[in-house]
């Protein structure tokens, strides 16, 4: 044994460890104290929503995963998503992108079609869900203070 923990793989000149070998495209679905909360946002059925993503997940070969977390911080862009890249988008240059505003269908739907073609640094994403891409906080606080 060589010491290292988990399956060791080895993809061109770079040797991956454990699940990052095959990391799928992620969506980080926000349901802290604004997104997804249906006293706030009554019209958008939040549920029915992440029941959505996840069915996506479950019909995607592994190629997807659906989480959820809580506040990530930009309350006023509710719904929040943050879609993380694939190992393999990962290493065509993509990362993770923060998408706001993300309620209705139209937006669901952008969304898991964007994933479904391979997300960031695979696919391009939609023009209209590009609009929807905002700061990560970290970041936009960043730029404040300059």
């Amino acid at each position: 044994m060589n010491g290292r923990r988990g399956a060791v793989g080895s993809t061109g000149s770079r040797t991956t460890i454990g699940a990052a070998a095959q990391r799928p495209c992620t969506l980080v679905v926000c349901r802290g104290c604004c997104c997804g909360n249906p006293r706030k946002y009554p019209e958008t059925d939040h549920g029915w929503q992440l029941d959505r993503m996840r069915a996506a997940a479950d019909a995607s070969g592994g190629r997807l995963a659906v989480r959820t977390t809580d506040c990530l911080g930009p309350c006023d862009q509710a719904n929040v998503v943050v879609v993380q890249p694939s190992t393999a988008g990962r290493r065509a240059g993509g990362r993770a992108t923060w998408v706001g505003f993300a309620m209705g269908d139209d937006s669901t739907d952008e969304l898991l079609d964007w994933v479904a073609a391979g997300g960031p640094g695979i696919a391009e994403a939609p023009p209209a869900l590009r609009l929807q891409f905002i700061r990560p906080p970290r970041e936009a606080m960043s730029r404040a203070r300059r």
